[in-house]
């Protein structure tokens, strides 16, 4: 079960934002019964990008997930 607060990844793309499939963010929201979330996402410097409504299937939990984030340069 996902907690607010928990740190999730994206498990598919979400058309129409510039998430992509192993994204990570924070759950801000959790809906009733866990039907969705909203997920904050940040830059990393720490600052709010958005925060984007998804379905359950649509994150996964990072806990357990011992991997180096990394950043992907975007042009200016």
């Amino acid at each position: 079960m996902l907690k607010e607060f928990e740190r999730v990844f994206l498990t598919e793309d979400l058309n129409g934002t510039p998430y992509v499939k192993g994204d990570v963010g924070v759950i801000a929201h959790s809906y009733e019964n866990q039907e969705g979330f909203e997920i904050e996402f940040f830059a990393a410097d720490g600052s709010t990008l958005s925060v984007e409504s998804v379905s359950t299937n649509q994150v996964k939990s990072c806990a357990g997930i011992k991997a180096v984030l990394h950043i992907l340069a975007k042009a200016a």
